[in-house]
């Protein structure tokens, strides 16, 4: 691909004056986004639009029914010098599954590709030099923009791939652990539904429940499986993932959930891959139940994703809701038999409320496991993967993550 003319403009001062020791993970402004569109069957050629609001056009005729889907994915200015983009084809790949899921069209692998390319290629210089913590964040989403008020796809969709430079998304890293918790009565999925895509309707149901665990002290939310509440799905952020204790060669065991409504994380499947191939532990995806949690059968629990690689877990709490002899109860759950007459009472908003204030008063228990570990085993396997981004570990060019592999 013809890299585009450079522009000569204030963006170029923006990105001369930050200072890459004090990136955090905050919005940038930055020169240009990426944009394609769908009609008729195909995506067109796509153009690069200077960074600023967001065209009216795309947005105010936008009635359609919640169809949106994106992408995170992160480009590293490496030793060599040159930018490249950690494993885009992957989050392509899961990009099609999302866009399959709610029926809008699909992104090639190429088109994905060659659009994250191009958005990266204008803002070069808001890649971080090498040798600081930071990356160019990618945001790549597809969203329904054709006006549609029927219960149909929508006719037309935007394709948009915007950047950012971003620092740590916790400036503790992985040397401060952080308490996550379980709560009670909320599912961040349904059964067989949409919880295996990255779609935004997943997301934004989270935020009520996040804000309200984060008042009461905890850093991250985690979810069991919406069907028996028996085992772990994934936190509202990123996936789980842990390391049994070593054996008496030093070996461990690399161990993530596998379920239906898990989100399959580029990061995780990156840092299994490490845990085989680059330092001989063995992996296991399965059925994970929170009583192995709470058993002590992990020395280390992490949160995985793009933004953060991965958060220490230093203790999990969960929510159990009591009844008056001390039995566990849900509340918000009418009884099945139970019947409402007179037109006055069969629909009632409050019953919609999921944190009403007899809910928040209600008794309840809290069963808790503590993480004593240093996290040693994940702090290689960081170490590894963060070298490989960087280009400074040993043979990085072989597992084919950093592309393109000429570089940009």
């Amino acid at each position: 691909m013809t890299a585009p003319p450079r522009i000569d403009d204030a963006a170029a001062a923006a990105a001369a004056a930050i200072d890459w020791d004090k990136l955090g993970f905050d919005i940038v402004r930055t020169r240009s986004y990426a944009e394609y569109t769908w009609r008729d069957g195909a995506w067109d050629a796509g153009v690069l639009v200077p960074s600023g609001p967001l065209s009216l056009d795309v947005w105010a005729t936008s009635l359609h029914y919640g169809q949106a889907c994106f992408e995170g994915l992160k480009a590293f200015r490496m030793r060599d010098g040159k930018v490249r983009v950690f494993r885009p084809d992957v989050n392509a790949r899961r990009l099609q599954l999302s866009c399959r899921a709610i029926s809008m069209p699909e992104v090639s692998v190429e088109l994905f590709v060659e659009a994250v390319n191009r958005a990266v290629t204008d803002n070069l210089d808001f890649v971080p030099p090498y040798g600081h913590s930071g990356s160019l964040y990618i945001r790549p989403f597809v969203v329904g923009s054709g006006p549609q008020v029927g219960l149909t796809p929508a006719p037309e969709f935007k394709f948009i791939v915007v950047v950012n430079p971003v620092g740590d998304y916790y400036r503790g890293g992985i040397s401060q652990p952080v308490r996550a918790v379980i709560q009670h009565g909320f599912d961040r999925a349904a059964p067989r539904g949409t919880g295996h895509t990255k779609v935004a309707g997943n997301y934004a149901p989270c935020l009520g429940p996040t804000t309200r665990a984060k008042k009461h002290g905890y850093t991250v939310m985690l979810f069991l499986d919406p069907k028996t509440n028996r085992y772990i799905d994934e936190f509202a952020t990123s996936n789980f993932a842990a390391l049994t204790r070593p054996d008496v060669n030093g070996r461990r065991t690399y161990v993530t959930p596998r379920s239906r409504s898990i989100l399959s994380s580029v990061t995780n499947r990156s840092l299994t891959e490490l845990a085989v191939k680059h330092f001989g532990w063995t992996a296991e995806r399965r059925q994970v139940s929170w009583d192995e949690v709470r058993s002590g059968a992990f020395d280390e629990v992490v949160a995985c994703g793009t933004a953060v690689v991965v958060t220490p877990i230093g203790a999990i709490d969960r929510e159990v809701l009591l009844d008056t002899a001390g039995a566990s109860a849900d509340p918000r759950v009418a009884p099945l038999s139970s019947a409402t007459t007179g037109i006055e009472h069969l629909w009632d908003d409050a019953e919609l409320d999921n944190y009403t204030d007899d809910d928040d008063a209600a008794p309840r228990a809290v069963q808790s496991v503590e993480f004593s570990s240093n996290f040693e085993g994940f702090k290689q396997l960081q170490k590894a993967y963060r070298q490989i981004q960087t280009g400074d570990l040993d043979g990085w060019e072989s597992y084919g993550w950093m592309l393109p592999a000429a570089g940009l």
